[in-house]
């Protein structure tokens, strides 16, 4: 009997303690929200933030209007990618966000994203509110300064890709395959 009675109280023991154990694994993995708040412009001039990013699938790009290869090229293949998934896609909303908003103003912004799509939306903004933004999104940005005494910009070359709850869906790299670039675009426009 008395045997009995401590295996029994070990059972709970084990019970419990495995119980407490997943609550503490599940608090320590708890999904987070991806990104940051933020309040920039569009390239109308009109304020956007971050419930932009919510709602339905969505693509994100940082990049800059002076990019000599890197962003003319991403852009470019995302209108295609968006154009061949046709009504597939079409909840997809694409931006582009500038990292250089000190060049990039909303009207270059709406200019330069006029040589490319009319799906894109151009976001910048104050350097400070733009800077925050991107290291929330965990965008690496850095100024180079050139001999002529300009500058240009290094800065992670993916495609974000974000959920209808503005959450981390995945990415596409720069030059990526276009069948494989198409077939993540069609899952997040199901999923999300």
């Amino acid at each position: 009997m008395m045997r009995s009675i401590l295996v029994g109280i070990l059972a709970v023991m084990a019970a419990g303690i495995g119980f407490l154990t997943f609550q503490w694994y599940e608090q320590q993995n708890a999904r987070k929200a991806f990104g940051v708040p933020f309040e920039l412009v569009d390239q109308n001039g009109q304020k956007i933030t971050e419930a932009a990013f919510k709602g339905g699938p969505r693509v994100v790009f940082f990049g800059f209007t002076h990019c000599p290869e890197v962003c003319p090229t991403t852009l470019f293949e995302l209108d295609g990618w968006l154009d061949q998934l046709s009504d597939e896609g079409k909840d997809i909303k694409a931006y582009f966000v500038s990292i250089d908003p000190e060049r990039d103003t909303p009207e270059v912004m709406k200019t330069y994203l006029g040589n490319f799509s009319d799906r894109i939306t151009g976001i910048t903004g104050a350097p400070d509110k733009v800077a925050a933004m991107a290291k929330g999104f965990s965008i690496y940005v850095r100024k180079v300064e050139l001999d002529d005494g300009g500058y240009t910009m290094d800065h992670t070359a993916s495609v974000l890709l974000l959920d209808s709850d503005g959450d981390f869906f995945g990415t596409i790299a720069y030059e990526e395959n276009r069948d494989t670039a198409v077939a993540k675009l069609r899952r997040l426009a199901k999923e999300a």
